[in-house]
């Protein structure tokens, strides 16, 4: 069977060498370029089954290579997967209204990339499987019409390889379902069944939660790339858990900084005291990786509630994303927080007093905000008296 071809456009030496080696390990023949004009010739050339490309590129960026392979007839059906460090939302709407299959932020899983790789390989390996046969079923009907029993027997033979393929089709849709439950809310996903319009719904009352790794890029230079991948990859999937714990909605990891809401798509009346427990929570996960690992980790937490505006961008790949003020004050308890601390605003604050331990840090100067009086989450109540009985 032959190997699928990937071609790897990427300007960073190590980034290409070590996703090259992952791929071919997997059984794909790759080709690594790290110029964008080079890769055009590379691409005109080989013609691959499928193109990953980098989007910052010194002489001419991933937007622009895209651009001369979509206009090109000999590499404009070639699928394209996005592999860039920039995650705003604007970044990715570009990258798909030029043609791209798939977006990848950096830094990435590698099984992550490699299931959308199948995944894309396998669409484009279908489409020209039924190109093929679909033209062989023409010259088969017009061969075999002479005769009734003929066509009956290309009758039975058509419906088996309708069943077939409905029955392969049933399969990557059940596939793509499981992947869009890891991007998308199950009642958003239910709604983008019955219609393509875009989602915006507005919330009266949630509560967000930012955390951020201290001092992570100073950590990073410890490591190499791999074992940086596996270190966020440790911590992002014991977050994920506790977001399941709590019955929270984990909306995206953006770098190292992480971002969970309560209280959406679907109402929850506890959801303030549900974000605190996990922000607890998260403190004793990271104490425990930390001396597994024989690091020092710490979590800088900031919680904010209010209301949201929240909605579903994209087309070609969806994402669930937050918008308001509510957010940007959220972040700005996690960057104006202390290393090891959750900082709790005002408007949380209120809601959980009765329930949690804080300690009053007092007025701070918030950039965009100014004066904010901010607390310090420290313990729950509720566990307490839990644990007493």
């Amino acid at each position: 069977m032959t190997k699928k071809s990937i071609l790897i456009v990427d300007d960073d030496p190590a980034n290409l060498d070590l996703l090259s080696l992952f791929l071919r390990n997997n059984g794909y023949q790759v080709r690594g370029v790290l110029e964008g004009a080079k890769a055009l010739a590379v691409a005109q050339s080989i013609r691959p089954d499928l193109i990953l490309l980098d989007i910052k590129m010194p002489d001419m960026d991933g937007y622009e290579l895209c651009q001369h392979l979509k206009a090109n007839v000999q590499t404009e059906d070639i699928p394209l997967i996005f592999i860039s460090v920039l995650g705003d939302a604007i970044d990715k709407v570009k990258a798909f209204s030029l043609g791209g299959v798939d977006y990848i932020t950096k830094p990435f899983q590698f099984e992550e990339v490699l299931v959308r790789v199948q995944n894309h390989l396998t669409i484009r390996g279908l489409q020209k499987q039924l190109l093929k046969q679909n033209a062989q079923l023409k010259k088969e009907i017009s061969a075999r019409i002479s005769t009734e029993d003929e066509l009956h027997r290309l009758n039975v033979e058509l419906e088996k390889r309708v069943q077939k393929r409905t029955s392969q089709l049933n399969a990557a849709r059940e596939q793509s379902e499981k992947l869009l439950l890891k991007i998308l809310p199950q009642p958003i996903i239910e709604r983008l069944k019955l219609s393509r319009e875009s989602i915006s719904d507005d919330f009266e009352d949630v509560t967000i939660l930012f955390a951020d790794i201290v001092e992570f890029t100073k950590m990073s230079s410890q490591f190499t790339s791999g074992e940086l991948v596996n270190l966020l990859n440790r911590i992002f999937t014991a977050f994920d858990r506790l977001a399941q714990k709590h019955q929270l909605e984990k909306i995206k990891t953006i770098g190292d900084a992480y971002l969970v809401v309560g209280g959406l798509p679907e109402g929850n009346a506890n959801h303030a005291a549900s974000v605190a427990e996990m922000a607890l929570d998260m403190q004793k996960q990271m104490s425990k990786l930390s001396e597994v690992m024989s690091l020092q980790i710490q979590l800088r937490i900031g919680i904010n509630s209010g209301p949201i505006t929240a909605g579903v961008i994209g087309e070609n790949k969806f994402i669930y994303d937050l918008w308001g003020d509510t957010v940007n004050t959220a972040s700005r308890m996690e960057s104006y927080g202390l290393a090891g601390e959750i900082q709790v605003s005002e408007e949380t604050h209120s809601r959980l007093k009765d329930k949690f331990l804080f300690e009053k840090r007092g007025i701070i100067e918030v950039k965009g905000k100014g004066e904010m009086r901010v607390f310090l989450l420290k313990g729950s109540l509720i566990r307490r008296s839990a644990a007493s009985k």
